[in-house]
């Protein structure tokens, strides 16, 4: 028997399901097959699902924004291409996130620590560049850890399965821990700024939690600040300083929505407006942002990954942040909701209102630099990671058949493509940055259990 997408069996199974029972005893008598041959089994494909496959694809291919190529603004070489496995890790697990962070050491020293969270509860701590075994820690959280941030160059948070968010030091001694979560807290995000320091979590309870911690003297999270309740849960959220006034903002997308959401940090926070990534399209909900990294060259520029199928989606959008002081919401209703405010008088008529949103529409779509399909597949089930390169030229992002892929941020186009996982595996968590400010990395794990720095040569 041929393998169960061989274009012989396709073509014989719509032949029976069709009812064309002479073509098809002709069919398989001359091709060889089993009487059987055209009986179809759940999941296995027809050439009704490969036409509408190919019909989505098409339509998606509609949609892309491609940028035009600029020697100047393409991707930069030399680019991360040499495979580093790290194969000194104490035990074999699926990688759940990674990042490279900045400790500060004694004096004025300061240490580049490669931080890897796996499904079997551990922290891996890494010293970079050499890339080390520091501490490989086991019960720091009572689950698996999803996310991982550092908060004034000392202080290690980290969020898990349970709800929990806790504080430690790099060796592992727990500072503080709160549970105000009851599901996954996927995510956590901080804010450093001169006065206050703020943390915030986003979890699978349709919460997000703002937390100002003291570090004075001992570190406490203290009560939560403020909560913001969503609709649907929370899939990616990131701190911004507003351009007005550098007031710390968070921007939030949630499953079941276009829109990237801008609230403030206050401890009663205030939707400030929203920005549609998908304003043209006439279908209640095109995807869901469900990755957002900051250009590290400019700060008015996001990559956004979506949980497009068969294939991500990457929008490089430039964002349209509201005012921090608004008007009240009935003088401007349609366009405060998407966060583009003016000062146009109320609007009065049906007709009216549907120009202005057209305006708004016009806007939001200008603001989309990039739309690109990025061919890295993956399914409702995946969650998609986006990483800049630190000179702004590109992104990258992951994949579920283990391969990663370079886009070039002035085009859409991909241009690199990195395989160093196992083929047909899940590539869950993506960094990239310079390390020690002197070398460009990248790193990748994946539910292959294998963690890789990419870097620019061989050593």
């Amino acid at each position: 028997m041929p393998p169960s997408d061989s274009a012989a069996l396709i073509v014989a199974r719509f032949l029976k399901s069709n009812q064309y029972t002479e073509s098809y005893q002709a069919f398989i008598d001359e091709a060889g097959l089993p009487q059987d041959a055209g009986n179809v089994a759940k999941g296995d494909l027809t050439l009704e699902t490969l036409l509408d496959e190919k019909k989505t694809f098409d339509i998606s291919v509609q949609f892309e924004k491609l940028g035009t190529a600029d020697a100047t603004a393409g991707w930069r070489q030399l680019a991360p291409s040499a495979k580093h496995a790290v194969d000194n890790l104490p035990a074999s697990s699926n990688l759940l996130s990674t990042t490279v962070e900045t400790f500060s050491g004694s004096g004025d020293s300061s240490q580049a620590v490669l931080l890897a969270s796996s499904a079997d509860r551990r922290l891996h701590i890494l010293d970079a560049p050499s890339r080390t075994l520091r501490a490989s820690i086991v019960g720091l959280q009572d689950s698996p850890i999803l996310s991982c941030a550092v908060l004034k160059q000392r202080i290690l948070l980290s969020t898990s399965m349970s709800g929990q968010l806790v504080a430690s030091d790099l060796d592992g001694k727990v500072l503080d821990k709160r549970r105000d979560h009851s599901k996954y807290v996927v995510k956590v995000a901080v804010f450093h700024g001169n006065n206050v320091n703020l943390i915030a979590t986003a979890g699978w309870d349709s919460k997000i939690i703002i937390y100002k911690p003291t570090t004075s003297s001992t570190f406490e999270f203290g009560d939560p600040i403020a909560t913001i309740t969503l609709p649907t849960k929370p899939e990616a959220l990131l701190f911004l300083r507003h351009p007005d006034n550098a007031e710390p903002i968070l921007v939030v997308t949630r499953t079941d929505s276009n829109n990237m959401l801008y609230y403030t940090a206050e401890p009663e926070p205030r939707l400030l407006g929203k920005q549609n990534l998908a304003p043209h399209s006439n279908a209640w909900v095109a995807f869901t942002p469900s990755a957002l990294a900051l250009c590290p060259t400019d700060d008015s520029l996001i990559a956004v990954g979506t949980n497009s199928v068969p294939h991500m989606k990457l929008l490089i959008v430039r964002l349209l942040i509201p005012p921090y002081f608004a008007q009240p919401m009935s003088a401007a209703p349609v366009a405060f909701r998407t966060g583009l405010l003016d000062d146009s008088p109320a609007t009065e008529t049906q007709a009216s209102q549907a120009r202005a949103a057209l305006v708004v529409a016009d806007r939001e779509d200008a603001a989309i630099q990039i739309h690109s399909t990025t061919m890295a597949p993956q399914t409702a089930y995946s969650t998609p990671a986006v990483a800049w390169r630190p000179d702004g030229s590109g992104v990258w992002v992951n994949g579920d058949d283990g391969v990663i892929r370079g886009i070039e941020a002035s085009t859409g186009k991909v241009v690199s493509t990195l395989r160093g996982h196992e083929e047909g595996s899940k590539v869950r968590c993506l960094w990239a940055g310079m390390v020690d400010e002197a070398e460009e990395w990248l790193v990748s794990g994946g539910f292959d259990q294998k963690l890789i720095v990419w870097k620019t040569n061989g050593t």
